[in-house]
Formats: C-alpha cells, sequence, structure tokens
C-alpha cells in the first residue's frame, strides 16, 4: 500500500508540473500566437490580398474581352401569324494602344502593392514592438513579485531584531514605529506587484490576439538578442526601413497614376470582331461574322483631364514631401533609439555596481546593527539603499530589453525577426 500512495504522488506532482508547464510562455510562443492571431496583423494581410486582386484587375483589361449571347424569340403580328427567331454569337475585344494608360495603371497598382506589402511589415513591426513591451512587462512583474516578497520578509526581520532590542531597552519607540512601517510598505508593495502581474497578463494577451484574458506566466532571461557595441551606419539604414519603403513606393504609385492621366489625351485602339448563327429554326443555321478595328478620341469633356492631371500633380508633390519628411524621422528615431539603447546598456552596468556595492554594506551593517556599533538611523539608510538597489536594478534590466524593443521596430524588425 506504502508503493501504491508514494506512486499516486509522484503521478499527480507529474500531472501538475505539466499543468503548469502548459502555462508558461516563451518569447516565441507568445510571437507564434500573435502572427497566428493579431487582428492588425490579420487586417494588414487582407488588404495585401485586396491590392493583389486590384492589380489582376488591371492586368486583365490588357487581355481579350470575349462575350457570348443567345437569345430566342417568337412574334405574334396583327393577322395572327407568329414568327420565331434564334440567335447565338460571340463577340470579342482587344485593346491595341491606348498611349501606354493600360501599362501605367498596373506600373501603378504594382507600387502600390508594394507599399501595402511594406505596410504590412510596418504593421508587424509595431506589433512585435507592443508584444515585447507585454512580455518584458509581465517578466518585470513577476520578478518584482518576487523581490518584493523577499524585501518584505526582510523587513520582517529586521521589525524583530528592532522590537528585541525595544524591549530590552536599547532602541527608542521612534525607531520601532519606522521598522513597522517599513514592514506595512513592503507588504503593500508585495501586494501591488500581484496586481500587476494580472494587468501584463491581460496585456500580453491583447498583444498576443487572444479574445479572452489568459493567466499565463513567462519565462524569459533579461538579456539581449544582439550585441551593440558598434553603432551601424545610421543613413544607410535609414533607407531599408519599411517606413521609408513603404513611402517611396506610394510616391512611385502616384507618379504612374500622373502618366496614366496624361495618356488620357492619346487615342484608344480596339480590334473588334464577331461570330455568330441565326435563323427562324432551331439551331439557327445562317453564318454572320464581322471583324474590325475603332479608334475613340475624347474631344471635349468640360476640361476634367486637365484637372485630373492638376490633382496627380499635387499628388506627386504631396508623396514627394512626405517621403522627406518620413525620411528626416526615421534619422531621428534611429539616432534616438540607438542612444537609448547605448544609455541602457551602460546604466545597467552601473547599477549592477550599486546593487553589489549595497548588498556588501547591508551585511556588515547588519552585524554591527546587532551588536550595538551603529545606530538605528545608520542602519536603516543601508538598508533602504540595498532596497532601492534591487528595484533599480531590475528597472535597469527590463528599461534596456524595452529600448532594444524600440531600436528594433526602428530598423524595421517584424515578428520574424529573431527566427
Amino acid at each position: 500500500m506504502r508503493k501504491i500512495y508514494i506512486l499516486i504522488i509522484i503521478f499527480s506532482l507529474y500531472f501538475i508540473n505539466t499543468a503548469s508547464s502548459q502555462n508558461i510562455l516563451t518569447w516565441e510562443a507568445c510571437v507564434a500566437e500573435a502572427k497566428k492571431k493579431h487582428p492588425d496583423l490579420i487586417s494588414a494581410a487582407e488588404k495585401v490580398k485586396q491590392v493583389k486582386a486590384d492589380k489582376m484587375i488591371e492586368i486583365s483589361s490588357t487581355l481579350p474581352q470575349i462575350d457570348g449571347t443567345l437569345s430566342g424569340k417568337s412574334t405574334k403580328a396583327s393577322t395572327g401569324a407568329t414568327s420565331d427567331s434564334y440567335s447565338y454569337s460571340v463577340t470579342g475585344t482587344q485593346l491595341i494602344f491606348d498611349g501606354f494608360k493600360t501599362l501605367h495603371d498596373i506600373s501603378s497598382s504594382s507600387k502600390t502593392l508594394e507599399a501595402e506589402e511594406y505596410n504590412y511589415k510596418v504593421t508587424s513591426s509595431d506589433i512585435r514592438l507592443n508584444l515585447r513591451n507585454s512580455f518584458v512587462g509581465l517578466l518585470k512583474a513577476q520578478e518584482l513579485s518576487i523581490l518584493t516578497k523577499d524585501i518584505s520578509e526582510r523587513r520582517r526581520q529586521n521589525l524583530k531584531l528592532v522590537n528585541l532590542r525595544y524591549e530590552a531597552g536599547r532602541e527608542h519607540k521612534g525607531s520601532l514605529l519606522t521598522a513597522e512601517a517599513d514592514l506595512a510598505n513592503a507588504e503593500y508593495e508585495a501586494k501591488q506587484a500581484e496586481r500587476n502581474i494580472i494587468l501584463y497578463q491581460r496585456e500580453l494577451s491583447k498583444e498576443m490576439g487572444l479574445e479572452k484574458l489568459n493567466l499565463v506566466s513567462v519565462k524569459g532571461r533579461f538579456s539581449l538578442t544582439r550585441d551593440y557595441d558598434i553603432k551601424p551606419d545610421i543613413e544607410n539604414l535609414a533607407d531599408t526601413t519599411p517606413f521609408l519603403q513603404e513611402l517611396i513606393a506610394e510616391k512611385e504609385a502616384t507618379r504612374y497614376d500622373l502618366k496614366s492621366k496624361q495618356a488620357d489625351f492619346f487615342p484608344a485602339v480596339y480590334l473588334n470582331g464577331s461570330a455568330g448563327k441565326s435563323s427562324g429554326e432551331w439551331p439557327p443555321d445562317d453564318d454572320s461574322w464581322s471583324f474590325g478595328m475603332s479608334v475613340t478620341l475624347p474631344i471635349f469633356e468640360g476640361g476634367s483631364r486637365i484637372v485630373d492631371i492638376r490633382k496627380a500633380k499635387s499628388k506627386l508633390r504631396q508623396a514627394e514631401t512626405d517621403e522627406r519628411s518620413g525620411r528626416d524621422s526615421v534619422l531621428f528615431t534611429l539616432e534616438k533609439t540607438w542612444k537609448d539603447l547605448r544609455d541602457t546598456i551602460e546604466n545597467l552596468s552601473v547599477q549592477e555596481k550599486f546593487l553589489q556595492a549595497a548588498e556588501e554594506r547591508a551585511k556588515v551593517t547588519q552585524a554591527q546593527y546587532e551588536t550595538g556599533l551603529i545606530s538605528f538611523d545608520d542602519w536603516i539608510i543601508i538598508e533602504d539603499n540595498l532596497v532601492s538597489a534591487k528595484k533599480s536594478y531590475l528597472n535597469a534590466q527590463a528599461n534596456m530589453m524595452i529600448a532594444e524593443a524600440y531600436w528594433i521596430q526602428a530598423i524595421g524588425g517584424t515578428l520574424e525577426y529573431d527566427e
């Protein structure tokens, strides 16, 4: 029976650990969920499909346009006589020349599709930034929960020490009340950290595209995905960002739109043909066919074509200035995010040294206070510095990862960046 109980306990622990592990997500798992379920990414992908369809519609206008007709009718004259007629035919039209208007429209559609594909990457990049921030936020909240509980336990032990000295008449009441307040504040921060976990779980669920709150934990390290010792060429890097590439493609699309409007002044030449049969009986057996060419040229339309060209030129100038403004913005963003990233990397090293110093000083002053070599005021300052150093180090770790996330977003890193 004892062996059976042991086996039951082992299997129970196994299933508990299995269930728990299913609620722990890595960064890669969060990215996989977002790629499948995030509504903004799905919407951007559908927009790409729509623009692809628009391009195919433009291309189809260069192919023969063929229609078929079938008719049959009976007619009764005033004399009472009836007559039947049947016919079927196939007609076709082929564009020969339209001043290259259709070709410019196709080129414009191609550039619009290119812009939409870059927009998809921009959307993916923005989603990665928000997802990464949420992931780091939850990771930090989990670590902060552990840290605040440790701080709370340390404050509790400190209170016991101060209380013993107070009861022995070696400490005044103000010190005791201060120790009690420190413990109350530590317990409050521990509860606050637990509530923050729920908040970041909800945010992470939203950024993964989940419809409902998923009470998960995340697993990861406070480390960078790359080395950032050497500053990249910001000028060249700016030209490769999806955001700027999208603006360039939009500008080129408007340029082809202008050419298309200008081509409206050229005649359009078509080849036309038809073949069919008709008679008063079914199936009809009287052949008929035709073949020819037609040329259309608008003579006067109230000046709408001239206005269309002016409008297209204005759109092109707007797109050119948008590109220039966008490039300036990208350059500034790259410079700023690189500077922020390097600042956080160096600050982490500084905060680590402060933490090491605070821990060492706390060890010494703890022993000194227990033996009465230093006062409560001196000792509690060191204790407060230790608590502050631990929090600052955790914040520095999280800030470094978030700064990296902003840098990756600035260079156009998508959800596939870490693959």
